[in-house]
């Protein structure tokens, strides 16, 4: 059985991938670039530092990148956050794997403030050991930062040992990065195809379908990426 669980929170726990992308799309604009919304949306899960550089000339983060992230950060908190809405059944599950001495770590691309926030919001801030954000490493999913300071945070535990959830491609190639089996969300509206292909081992509906137990989260073999599909000539 695993020991612990490494959860990502937006998309995953709350409902807010949308209201990021929305988010990001107005700063842009602030800034002359008009990037339409499914665009922005299939890079939510990074954090700024890797999803700007996927989205804008080079030449305009070099001059406004900080000032880009700041001004996003506050206008989410300010206007988006208040619509943020919890997905049901986080708090249930979570106190099951307390009940088996699972231990619950919040690992996050988003800043400390929103973090705290969602646990707020949540009614976890009893049952996990601690967050992540990142405010808290260099760089963002789908780089391992956050996940390596998680392990790390929680003792330096062996991968093997622990489970990441989360609802983008991102989650699962920072945890393929490391070696940890990861589980996959559709709640956070990305294709299954997609969480599959980037290392998700199952695949469940949301944090209400998971199973009190973890170790009917996990196949009895973990499943390998499926193959990249093939270029359209």
């Amino acid at each position: 059985m695993p020991k612990a669980a490494l959860f990502d929170v937006d998309g995953t726990l709350v409902d807010s991938n949308d209201l990021h992308a929305e988010a990001w799309g107005e700063i842009f604009r602030r800034f002359g670039v008009d990037i339409p919304h499914a665009v922005i949306r299939q890079q939510i899960g990074k954090g700024g530092d890797n999803l700007m550089p996927a989205l804008l000339p080079p030449r305009l983060i070099a001059a406004h990148g900080p000032e880009i992230e700041a001004q996003r950060r506050s206008l989410y908190r300010d206007r988006y956050l208040p619509r943020v809405r919890p997905f049901p059944g986080v708090r249930a599950l979570f106190e099951a794997l307390r009940r088996d001495d699972i231990r619950i770590m919040l690992a996050s691309s988003a800043a400390e403030q929103q973090v705290r926030q969602h646990c707020a919001m949540l009614d976890i801030a009893d049952l996990i050991e601690g967050t992540v954000s990142g405010d808290d490493v260099a760089h963002s999913k789908p780089c391992p930062d956050l996940f390596a300071a998680a392990l790390n945070r929680l003792g330096g535990i062996d991968p093997q040992d622990v489970v990441v959830i989360g609802d983008s491609p991102y989650d699962m190639e920072a945890a393929s990065k490391l070696g940890i089996p990861a589980m996959g969300l559709l709640c956070g509206g990305f294709d299954a195809g997609l969480l599959r292909w980037s290392g998700a081992a199952a695949l469940f509906e949301g944090p209400w379908t998971l199973p009190a137990r973890i170790d009917d989260w996990l196949p009895a073999e973990v499943a390998k990426p499926c193959p990249a599909p093939a270029p359209i000539s």
